[in-house]
Order: structure tokens, then C-alpha cells, then sequence
């Protein structure tokens, strides 16, 4: 093993503790709803960016390439300060939700570079301006622009013409699970010697000032005018900590308490307050910090005036040993050099031999993003609802409003975000794709997602998985079987574990969840369900988790098929549980019976409804009942009508020799049920290996619908399925009820439409996880049907590939996003020009439908992080010899090795 498989090794075993520090904290903390208290619940005005260097944080902390330990009892950030701006920089900033012409949106630069699972090393880039920061600016243009104009960018000020900005590197390498290095580079890129003052920050979460009993930690400066500077950090619960800085020149001391002079009118409780860094560094009040060096919050301050190309560093060291006699000795730099050759072996030993050199960049970066977006996430709603006992009440309409239901909810974990600033709490289906990316470099932390998620309290007692923070009720896909049975096998066929245990355990509370979604979303009992907006916003012509304006209800072709997805999931889950537990064959049957009743009503032969299928268009759409019991086909072409895909599996026959209770029951539904075996794909008839085939599509529907999937005129862009086919384009989809007309457009890139906020869209741009559910469809249909199966791709050309081949397109059209074009650009920006080095990624929220810029969350690496699974899979392709990460498309239906169980 490498020296970083040991570490997580001897984690894995509770031999040592190298997750304890960790990338921990948020980069956001502002203007969430957990920080929210007002009685409307809006929660982006309660606690604005302007407040929050001046107001403690009730749940968290926020900060730049920040750590904190795993219970956030103490944080490290950076701060700076360029003599123009008119604020300490402590936080980034950005655009709340209502200033932005498409929603919130950050508005800086920074990269994660580098990560390990252990956080033995990390490295960040933030790109900080020269320039006074145009926060004015920013929001005012924004503002100004309406939602069919570009987003504003910080780039579009002129802020870093000719490359006034500098470059601040800040990197961590542990020399032990509590003892990190911490080493922060500055270098000035512009033409002209520039000062910078930097501020590496220590300070505690504020938990003494909404619990009286809460014990209160200390942090003390230990040693006189020295070169070599120390705070003692203590705290009751985390113990003592010891901060050595090299060569600042002061220590700043404050206490992490709300300034409510400023921001009240009223007294504050000490004259040292949050906000006393901006105060004394920025408008020269010297009197804001404690003169006596102790406080809850320190900034070692550096002054430095930095010539063109020059690099400032800057070095500390946080540690629990005290009195270390010379702490950035020659052992210092050694460890770094070790921890970087180490993070260099770890992933090359994971990396296919296949991959080049540009995707290896590209994949270690999306890690990097992965790791980096890790969170302490600490939210109790029952507490939140009722209030603080050294608070004012919260308003009355508390208990009726937000997330009242959810009063069981108690998160205090460390959790995959989807993107640290913009959505800075954890999203149910996006984290099971996060899963799926963390598997291939730390499966223990990707199992321990998903066993959150499943674990009382998270899960609502009535079987529902929370949604998101804004509103824990709504509901997203049911994909976290699917993700379970993927990480389980990507552990299996990566590291040679079988983790039954943890497999079993998720099953067994899905079931739960499973029962949920069957008594909840199938409002007339017939198979066909709702679910609302189902994490696909505003792809739909109404907000589908709202009352509809005509009345009625929809039946969701993506609900059912998202049904049918999950049946086999579990069915699939069921039978390798069933291979050493014979009594889950029962549960096998079970989910086997039910998928075949989504798929008759999917399919509809002879029912008395309006059919999701559309046989003249050769797709599937959703049916929306009105009240006075008419039907009609909402007919977007869409990813609603492409889901139906998503429900396949393959059973192998050796599979079904060591299951005969299984078997008989198949046999029996085959031999018996003849109304429901004609609306099941090829269950009958054994394909490529003998394998049985479950689908809702048939062969001929799959024909028609890959036509237009492949088609480029509608779905298929040069960087992977559109949300919306490109035929609306032309011909938009209207619909009009009571006097007003609504209307669904192709919009490639960002929505026009408010709903959701207006910072999400669905209707055009290209988005990773359900193009990687795709391509793992297609892998699954090519298993059973194999070369004899081949489709024109694209439509139109004469080309014809196997559903392998085209999956395989469709991965490199989606890799291509971020690799370098012949014209030398790298599609992910757009054509925008950035003053940065062009190997520097961003991995985006969604991409332009037509030319693959990124668009929306700008570090949104949760769920595009799957490009580092689908670059594995092509570079598998290239040398199908190698031992490589597993591909999209599981290989199900077989018994599974389990060579290397017990180890």
C-alpha cells in the first residue's frame, strides 16, 4: 500500500485519527437557513455578507482555504488585506439569491489544487485582486441585468487587467493526525511592487453564547517579542493546541462575539468583537483588539510590499505539542516534500495506464474538489425551531413554517457538499453521486454518506429522506440505492472488500424509504407516480411541487421511471444479498412483482388512462389530469422522457442457479401473468450470456427514443445530452390556462424562468449526473443485447455504433468539456478569457448546451466530479488490461468475487 492507503487504513481500524483535521469549513456560512431567524423566513436578507464579519454564527463557520477539526471546535483561515479594499477580506464573497440576475452566484477565484482522503496534504489558490474589490459594482450590474442577459462576472470589472492580482497558495501537510503545517505563499503578479497584509486566523466557534452552561475556551499569546510567535489554544472538550507562527509582526487578539453596536445600536457585551481585525487593520482603530493577548479569535498579522514576480511565504504550525524548540526547522520542509511525493503516488497507483497526461490533471483537480468540499454541517431543527436559551424566542410562525416537520433532524457530521459557497448543505441526490465519485479514493467516507443519510437522524421517522436545507420536505430522486450498490462494488472490484454489512444496513432502511415513496407519490394507487419537481427544477412547463394552476395532478413519467430505477436497484441489492442469506430471495421476489406492475403502467396496453408513451412521436411525456378528468400530454421533449432508460437490469444465469426460490417465482410470472410479461422488455428471452433482460423499453422504443437522443438537432450536443430537446428551439411548447400563456423554450445556458430562484435550469444545458446515469443505462442494455444491437450515431450520419461504442462517445463529448480543443481552448470557460494559468479548473454546476461553458455553481465538483469515473472508464477502454475504477454501468446479474473479504 502506499503511504497514503496506510493512513486510511489504520482510520479504517480506529488505529489513527487523520480525519480529525480536516477542509472542514464552510465557505458560506451567511444567508443560510440554519442561520436564519426572521419571521418570513428570508433567509439571504436575515443575515447578509454585509453582517457577517460582525455577527457570530449560530451553526458554523465560514472562511478561506479554512480547517477546523471535526466537530468545528476550533477554525484556521486566511485573511488579507491590499490597502485599497474597503473591507478585510475573511470570507468570499458573492451575490445572494435576489441579487443575482440568475440567482446567488460567488463572485472570485479560487482553486482546489490538490487533496488527499486524510488531508495528510491540501492545497488551495485563491486569486486575490490588487484593486479595491468592486462589491459596489458587482451587485449593482447584476442587478441591473435582467434574466436574459449574462451574469456579471469579477472578471468583467477590469479588476485584474494586467495582472494586478496576486496568487495566494495556502497548503497544509500533517506531520502527524494533530500536527499540521501550514505554509501560505504570496506571490504578486502584476507590473508593480504591491504591500499585502495577511492574516492566517485561529479562533473558536462561538457555542458559549447560546448555552449559558457552555464552558467558554481561551486562546493566549505565550511568547514575547521573539521571531517565532505562540498562541495556546484551549479548549474544554478538544484539549490544548499550540499555534507557532514565524516572524509575524503582532499578535491580534478578539473575542468571536456579534457587534451589536454596529449592527444594533446596542451595548456589547465585551469591547472586543468579531469584527475587530477589519477595525484595526483596516481603519487603523488599535484600540479594537485586546491589549492583554488573550481572546476566542487571533490573527498573526504579516506586513509585506511585494515586487513584481516576487513570492512572500509565510510559515505555521498548529500542533499539540507544546514548546516545540524550533518548530519550522529542516523537518518542516521535509514533511511537505513527503506529503506532495506521497499525494503523487496515491493517485498515480489509482490512475489507469491508459489516462494521458492532461486527463490525469484533469482527474486529480476533480478530486481535489471532492475532497476540498467537505463540511462540518451542524443544524438540530428541534433546537433551531424553539429557540436558544440565551436568546429572544423565535417568531411564532417558526412552528408552522420551514421545516417544521422535521423537528427529529439533528446533523452534526462532517458531509459531502455540493459546492461549499453556493450550496453550502448537503443535497440528498446530489450526495449520492458524490458517493459514487469518493468511492474510487476513499469508499469508507462514500459509505459513510450514505449510511447518514439512512440513520434516524437524518431520516424521517415516516421513512422520507431529507431533501436539502431549504426545505428538508421536498423530494429529489430516489437514487441511493443505486449508489449504495455502486460504491459497494467499486470497494469490491478496486480494493478487493466486500462490505456486506454496510450494504445489508443501507437495505434494510431503504426499505422504509421504498414504502415511503409507494404510500406518498402514487396518488390513485395505479403505479404511476408524482414526486413533484424531483431535483429537475424547472425543466416542466409549471413548478411541479406546487399546486397546479389548473388544478389536478401530473402523473410524471420521470417519477414512475425513477420508480421503476429504484425497484431494480433494490432488486439488484436484494439478490447479492440472497447469495449468502437466503431469506432475502423473499424480498428479491418482491421488488421483482412490483417493477413489473411500474412497467405495465408505464407502458399502459389497454389501460383506460391516456399512455405516457406517445407512439406517433416515439417518446414518453408527462400526463397531466385535470379535475374535471380530462388527460392531456404535456409534450416538452425532455430528460422526463429519457428516465424511462435509467430502469434496467440484467439478471445472469449462474445468478439465478443459486437462487431457485427466485427463479420459480420469475418463471412463474412468465408462464402465468402474460398482461404484465408484454410490457417488460426481453424478460423472457435469454440475450448475450444468457442473461435476462428488465427494462420499462423495449427494443423498439429504445430504437425511437436513441433516435432523438442521438440526434443533434435535438438532444445530442458536443458535450453530452441536453436537458431539453434543441427543437424547442424553434417550436417552444405553450400552454394556456385562465388568460396565461406559459411557454418552455430551449435555453442553452442560463434560465430565464424564476422558478427555484432563477439559479438553476434544466431547460437546455448539459448536466453530469443524469448524463452518467445514461451512459450506465446504455452499458446495461449493450450487456444484454451486444453487437447485435446498433444505433446511428449520430442520427443522420450513416454511422453506426453498438450501445457500447455510443456510451463511449457520449463519455468522451462530456470529457472534451474540460480538455484543451485545437484551437487551444478548454471548453468548460466558454471562450471567456481569464489572466490565469490555463491548466486551473473550475467544475461547474451545468454547462451550455450548445458549447459546453460552465455555467451556475462554479465549484460544484459533488456531482461533475463523475468525470473522474467516466476518464477511468475511457482510459480502460484504451487498455482493457489494466486494473482500473469502476465504469458507470455496474456489471450486475453474476455473482460477485469476493476475493479479499475480512481484509
Amino acid at each position: 500500500m502506499t503511504a497514503e492507503e496506510q493512513r486510511l487504513a489504520a482510520s479504517r481500524t480506529r488505529q489513527a485519527h487523520w480525519r480529525r483535521w480536516g477542509p472542514y469549513l464552510s465557505e458560506r456560512q451567511w444567508g443560510t437557513v440554519r442561520e436564519d431567524y426572521s419571521e418570513n423566513g428570508t433567509a439571504w436578507d436575515y443575515l447578509p455578507h454585509d453582517q457577517a464579519r460582525s455577527r457570530a454564527y449560530r451553526w458554523g463557520e465560514d472562511g478561506i482555504a479554512g480547517i477546523s477539526d471535526n466537530h468545528q471546535y476550533l477554525c484556521f483561515a486566511v485573511a488579507l488585506w491590499n490597502e485599497a479594499d474597503p473591507i478585510l477580506k475573511e470570507r468570499l464573497f458573492g451575490l445572494s439569491g435576489s441579487e443575482g440576475n440568475h440567482g446567488e452566484d460567488v463572485k472570485e477565484y479560487y482553486f482546489y489544487l490538490d487533496n488527499l482522503p486524510s488531508h495528510a496534504y491540501m492545497k488551495y489558490l485563491y486569486k486575490y485582486p490588487q484593486r479595491a474589490f468592486p462589491y459596489a459594482e458587482l451587485v449593482a450590474e447584476n442587478r441591473r441585468r435582467g434574466r436574459g442577459a449574462p451574469e456579471f462576472e469579477l472578471v468583467d470589472t477590469g479588476v485584474f487587467a494586467d495582472d494586478r492580482y496576486f496568487d495566494v497558495v495556502v497548503e497544509y501537510a500533517k506531520a502527524s493526525q494533530e500536527d499540521l503545517l501550514i505554509q501560505i505563499s504570496v506571490t504578486n503578479r502584476g507590473p508593480e511592487e504591491k504591500p499585502i497584509h495577511l492574516l492566517p486566523t485561529l479562533w473558536f466557534r462561538n457555542t458559549w453564547s447560546w448555552q449559558p452552561e457552555s464552558p467558554r475556551p481561551s486562546l493566549r499569546g505565550l511568547d514575547a517579542e521573539t521571531p517565532c510567535r505562540c498562541v495556546e489554544a484551549d479548549h474544554p472538550i478538544l484539549g490544548k493546541r499550540w499555534l507557532y507562527c514565524e516572524g509575524p509582526r503582532e499578535l491580534l487578539f478578539t473575542e468571536n462575539e456579534t457587534n451589536n453596536e454596529r449592527l444594533f445600536g446596542a451595548p456589547n457585551r465585551s469591547p472586543y468583537v468579531k469584527d475587530a481585525f477589519h477595525a484595526c487593520v483596516v481603519d487603523g482603530q488599535t484600540g479594537a483588539v485586546n491589549p492583554e493577548a488573550v481572546g476566542t479569535k487571533v490573527a498573526a498579522h504579516y506586513v509585506s510590499t511585494i515586487r513584481p514576480g516576487k513570492t512572500k511565504v509565510v510559515r505555521l504550525r498548529l500542533s499539540n505539542a507544546a514548546d516545540l524548540a524550533d518548530p519550522f526547522d529542516s523537518d518542516f520542509e521535509m514533511v511537505f516534500r513527503e506529503r506532495i511525493e506521497e499525494a503523487d503516488a496515491f493517485y498515480q497507483r489509482l490512475a489507469p495506464a491508459g489516462l494521458s497526461e492532461e486527463e490525469r490533471q484533469i482527474q486529480r483537480q476533480a478530486f481535489a474538489g471532492m475532497l476540498w468540499n467537505k463540511q462540518y454541517y451542524h443544524f438540530v431543527v428541534e433546537q433551531w425551531l424553539a429557540g436558544d436559551p440565551a436568546g429572544p424566542p423565535p417568531p411564532a410562525e417558526r412552528r408552522r413554517g420551514r421545516n417544521h416537520e422535521w423537528f427529529h433532524l439533528y446533523n452534526e457530521d462532517i458531509l459531502s457538499m455540493p459546492d461549499k459557497w453556493e450550496y453550502p448543505w448537503f443535497a440528498a441526490w446530489d450526495l449520492a453521486f458524490h458517493a459514487v465519485s469518493l468511492a474510487l479514493i476513499d469508499p469508507d467516507f462514500a459509505k459513510s454518506q450514505l449510511e447518514l443519510l439512512t440513520r434516524e437522524w437524518y431520516m424521517h421517522p415516516n421513512g422520507q429522506i431529507p431533501a436539502y436545507e431549504w426545505q428538508f420536505g421536498d423530494v429529489n430522486p430516489p437514487v441511493h440505492a443505486w449508489a449504495t450498490l455502486e460504491v459497494y462494488q467499486i470497494e469490491q472490484q478496486i480494493y478487493g472488500r466486500t462490505d456486506r454489512v454496510f450494504l445489508e444496513r443501507v437495505f434494510q432502511k431503504l426499505l422504509l424509504n421504498f414504502t415511503w415513496w409507494v404510500n406518498r407519490k402514487d396518488a390513485e394507487g395505479k403505479n404511476v407516480f408524482q414526486g413533484g419537481f424531483l431535483g429537475l427544477d424547472n425543466i416542466g412547463v409549471f413548478d411541479r411541487s406546487a399546486r397546479l394552476p389548473t388544478g389536478g395532478h401530473i402523473d410524471q413519467c420521470d417519477g414512475t421511471s425513477w420508480m421503476g430505477m429504484y425497484c431494480l436497484n433494490m432488486l439488484a441489492i436484494a439478490i447479492e444479498l440472497a447469495l449468502e442469506n437466503p431469506a432475502y430471495e423473499d424480498i428479491a421476489s418482491k421488488f421483482f412483482e412490483h417493477f413489473l406492475y411500474i412497467a405495465d403502467a408505464m407502458n399502459h396496453i389497454g389501460g383506460e388512462d391516456i399512455e405516457l408513451w406517445d407512439e406517433e412521436d416515439g417518446f414518453y411525456y408527462d400526463v397531466l389530469h385535470l379535475e374535471d378528468d380530462r388527460h392531456l400530454r404535456l409534450k416538452v421533449r425532455s430528460l422526463v422522457g429519457l428516465i424511462p432508460l435509467l430502469a434496467i437490469e440484467t439478471l445472469g444465469p449462474q445468478t439465478l442457479e443459486r437462487l431457485p426460490g427466485f427463479k420459480r417465482r420469475l418463471e412463474w410470472f412468465i408462464h402465468n401473468r402474460p398482461d404484465l410479461r408484454q410490457n417488460v422488455a426481453c424478460m423472457e428471452t435469454p440475450g448475450v450470456g444468457a442473461h435476462r433482460l428488465l427494462a420499462i423499453v423495449n427494443r423498439d422504443k429504445l430504437r425511437q427514443i436513441l433516435g432523438r437522443l442521438l440526434d443533434e438537432s435535438e438532444f445530442l450536443s458536443p458535450h453530452g445530452i441536453r436537458a431539453i430537446s434543441r427543437c424547442h428551439a424553434r417550436e417552444p411548447y405553450l400552454f394556456e390556462t385562465d388568460g396565461t400563456l406559459h411557454r418552455v423554450d430551449y435555453e442553452p445556458a442560463e434560465s430565464s424562468s424564476g422558478l427555484f430562484g432563477g439559479n438553476s435550469n434544466w431547460r437546455g444545458p448539459v448536466w453530469f449526473p443524469v448524463n452518467y446515469l445514461l451512459i450506465g443505462a446504455l452499458q446495461r442494455f449493450y450487456r444484454y443485447w451486444g453487437d447485435s444491437f446498433q444505433i446511428e450515431c449520430p442520427t443522420g450520419t450513416g454511422q453506426y455504433q453498438t450501445l457500447d461504442e455510443v456510451a463511449a462517445e457520449l463519455s468522451r463529448r462530456l470529457v472534451s468539456i474540460f480538455k484543451t480543443d485545437p484551437q487551444g481552448q478548454r471548453p468548460v470557460f466558454g471562450g471567456t478569457h481569464l489572466p490565469f494559468q490555463p491548466e486551473l479548473l473550475l467544475f461547474y454546476e451545468y454547462f451550455h448546451g450548445d458549447n459546453g461553458a460552465g455555467i451556475g455553481a462554479s465549484h460544484q465538483t459533488g456531482w461533475t466530479g463523475l468525470v473522474a469515473n467516466l476518464i477511468s472508464q475511457l482510459a480502460t477502454r484504451r487498455s482493457p488490461a489494466t486494473v482500473t475504477p469502476h465504469p458507470p454501468g455496474p456489471k450486475r446479474g453474476q455473482p460477485l468475487s469476493h476475493k479479499g473479504r475480512g481484509e
